[in-house]
């Protein structure tokens, strides 16, 4: 008996070692392979921020020049003043790479005496214009800013000498369309050390005017040096962890290397990324050692293997001891009891260190079980609410702490709290209370988030975090009226101006046409910048103001609208605006009234030149469950439409998808109106109008009591108008502080028959020649 005993020690002992040792193999491979897999995934994750840094710093660079160039076209007479003064921001623009940006025109070897002549008389003192080569056309500098000192000065260097540079000036006239060359040394870097040159590039946009039969003007052109771009762009978000590579494909369908960024470690992970620059195709090659990204260097499978081994180890061992002898499976299990001892004395010590650290955080937080008693209260939290008791009845919480909505006079509902909440089940962030008791008589008020408790823990229950936002809502509102006074401060100087501008052009009849037509641009930029003042406004208040809602007839506050719009008009020239049936909405009369305003403005505004407006505005009802259903409105027109590229940007804030097409806006209309839609719940897009144009819709909650109202014959419509007219004067006392100073959109300038529907300043001025925009 006792040999087959010690023989069958040794048997088990052994399987147990041989299928333990597997099993920790097998999971030591398993969590290499997720390290692995999650390399691949930063890798990708940091390639595609790589990636998407050089695509926007690139897309910025481009914008610049193309901005920059769209603002000298309406400067018929560009100086080195005009030039400085629109430049000189970009010396502080954190521009990564670029070394210069200069204004260059072109030039046969017969113009260059004249040109010289007329440049410097503009303010480019001592140029002079060096051609090189005996080329046709010769593409000098005549202003330049720079933008890194490197390098010898610009001004009259002949681009020329470079041909990666004259290709790029030559696509870019004939396409019209920023252009970028093919990677080169800048000329002004020729004459430094080697070592310090730098593949490179330029950016340039073509400067035509806006006459009717544009004339060239000549280009911005950008100077970017690849290392240092390269360089700058992976210093900041490779955070260390990436080699970068820069391929730039040429004209002539070569991709030479433009830069390297190395980083130390032996890279085993590579990735290519494809970008789009200008009319350019760039690659981004990427590089990097796996054991340095995050999830690819723990030591958790090392310490794993070594672990389960050990662990396997001992349990072959404790088997062996307990297959034989009595003696040694009663010490293993008095070792066994110590270790649990010992695991209970650090539970304890863990707990004891959690408490410790709930009475040390500032944050109150508090934890109650699946009754509502409290298990936890920690002092930051008995601070905040002023008690030194806990109540554990939910049904008490109220009177006991002194819990109240808000208003600060409502008491709070016990189903509402977000403990209980979070005891059913819901999560919930952010539930504003006011707290005031015996020891906190001012009140404060709070916000609450509550979640139900993990399992983990062992018993059901809910946690809530406190944050005291008195200060910051105090300070909300400080800003607010703070925003409001710094606009009418703003607003003053401006009227100021205007009111000069207005006499002097008054007592300025006999004057020059140059000097009356300075004064109207004078005045133009004042109420252009007037009206920013509000739009920003506008779009701050949409944000913030509180929401007045109640039952809203669309087809009277559309009425009236239109009214507004076209009254003034001729009867010739009256827009075509269909009206259908549209049901009544809950919403905030003025804000929806602004929505309205702005979609049939734009609607009247962007048309074809040469076209007449024509607008279709209809509405129906979604929902068969009451208090559940939506209304749709769309506003359709047959104008000029939005490319496809702009309709995911135009509701961003201060986008404008047709200011390269003389179409004046702040770019807040649409951006407020997606702020107002939102705030009522609803959601707000836009598609392509069959047969051409735009088609805008949005979405509001539905009146209970809603009814259409159908205009049958002039007696109703007459009626409409009229309760449109009274619902107005209403409305007026409620408006939001900056919605009822923005500008309306006016009829395309491209038509000669529209008129100004509506201005944001008294129109007292005549209209400015084309160009002063």
């Amino acid at each position: 008996m006792k040999r087959r005993e010690h023989s069958a020690g040794p048997v088990f002992s052994g399987v147990v070692l041989v299928v333990g040792l597997s099993v920790v193999v097998s999971v030591y491979a398993g969590l290499r392979s997720t390290q692995r897999e999650n390399a691949e995934r930063v890798m990708d994750q940091r390639t595609a921020v790589a990636a998407a840094a050089v695509r926007t710093e690139t897309e910025r660079y481009r914008s610049l020049v193309e901005t920059t160039a769209a603002g000298f076209r309406t400067n018929d007479a560009l100086t080195w003043e005009d030039f400085d003064t629109a430049t000189a921001p970009l010396a502080s623009a954190d521009l990564i790479g670029a070394a210069y940006l200069a204004f260059v025109v072109p030039a046969t070897q017969a113009q260059i005496p004249a040109l010289e002549g007329v440049w410097r008389a503009r303010g480019a003192d001592g140029l002079r214009l060096r051609p090189v080569g005996a080329g046709e056309e010769h593409y000098f500098t005549i202003f330049t800013r720079t933008l890194n000192s490197a390098g010898r000065p610009m001004d009259g260097l002949d681009l020329a000498a470079a041909p990666e540079a004259a290709s790029a000036l030559t696509d870019s006239r004939r396409v019209g369309q920023p252009s970028v060359s093919d990677t080169y040394v800048l000329l002004r870097d020729r004459n430094l050390p080697a070592a310090q040159q730098q593949r490179s590039f330029v950016f340039a946009a073509p400067i035509w005017s806006q006459a009717n039969h544009p004339e060239f003007r000549g280009w911005i052109v950008l100077g970017l040096r690849g290392q240092d771009f390269l360089s700058g762009v992976l210093a900041t978000v490779s955070q260390g962890q990436l080699d970068g590579e820069l391929l730039a494909t040429g004209r002539d369908g070569a991709r030479p290397v433009v830069a390297q960024y190395t980083v130390p470690g032996s890279p085993d992970l590579r990735r290519t990324a494809d970008l789009v620059v200008a009319d350019r195709g760039w690659t981004l090659i990427t590089r990097a050692d796996a054991s340095h990204l995050p999830g690819a260097s723990s030591t958790l499978p090392l310490t794993l293997l070594l672990t389960g081994c050990a662990m396997v180890v001992l349990l072959a061992g404790l088997v062996y001891v307990l297959a034989t002898g009595r003696a040694r499976a009663l010490a293993g299990v008095h070792a066994a009891t110590a270790e649990l001892r010992a695991a209970e004395a650090e539970s304890r010590r863990q707990a004891g260190l959690l408490g410790a650290i709930m009475a040390s955080i500032s944050d109150p937080v508090g934890v109650v079980d699946a009754n509502g008693a409290f298990l936890l209260h920690n002092p930051a939290a008995r601070a905040m609410l002023g008690v030194a008791a806990d109540e554990d009845d939910p049904q008490a919480w109220q009177r006991h702490y002194g819990l109240y909505r808000p208003d600060g006079r409502t008491p709070f509902p016990v189903d509402e709290m977000p403990l209980i909440r979070a005891l059913r089940g819901e999560p919930c962030d952010g539930v504003e209370m006011i707290v005031r008791n015996e020891r906190r008589p001012e009140g404060i008020l709070v916000s609450v988030d509550g979640r139900p408790l993990d399992p983990s823990a062992g018993q059901p229950g809910a946690v809530a975090v406190f944050h005291d936002i008195t200060d910051l809502r105090r300070y909300e509102n400080d800003l607010a009226v703070f925003a409001g006074v710094v606009a009418h401060d703003l607003k003053a100087p401006l009227t100021v101006i205007r009111g000069h501008c207005e006499v002097a052009r008054e007592d300025l009849d006999e004057a020059p046409d140059e000097v009356r037509g300075s004064l109207d641009r004078i005045i133009l930029a004042v109420d252009r910048m007037a009206t920013l003042i509000d739009t920003l406004l506008a779009y701050t208040t949409a944000r913030d103001a509180p929401l007045r809602t109640r039952r809203v007839d669309l087809g009277a506050l559309v009425a009236e609208v239109v009214h507004d719009r076209t009254a003034h008009l001729r009867e010739n020239d009256r827009p075509r605006i269909n009206v259908g049936p549209l049901p009544a909405v809950t919403a905030d009369p003025a804000m929806l009234r602004h929505v309205l305003d702005n979609l049939i403005g734009n609607a009247l505004k962007y048309v074809r030149p040469g076209s007449a407006p024509h607008v279709d505005v209809t509405g129906d009802v979604t929902g068969d469950v009451p208090g559940e259903q939506w209304a749709r409105v769309e506003v359709a027109d047959r104008g000029i439409g939005i490319p496809d590229a702009d309709k995911s940007d135009i509701f961003d804030s201060f986008h404008r998808a047709h200011a390269e097409a003389g179409y004046a806006g702040t770019g807040l209309g649409l951006a407020i109106c997606k702020r107002i839609v939102d705030r009522h719940g609803g959601e707000i897009g836009v598609t392509d109008n069959p047969g051409g144009g735009t088609r805008f819709s949005f979405t509001l909650p539905a009146s209970e009591e809603e009814t259409t109202m159908k205009k049958t014959d002039e007696a109703a419509a007459q009626a409409a108008l009229e309760r449109a007219l009274a619902e107005r004067a209403a409305i007026e006392n409620s408006r939001l502080p900056g919605l009822s100073a923005l500008p309306a959109a006016e009829p395309s300038s491209h038509d000669p028959a529209s008129a100004r529907l509506r201005a944001p300043v008294p129109d007292h001025h005549p209209a400015s020649p084309a160009g002063a925009e």
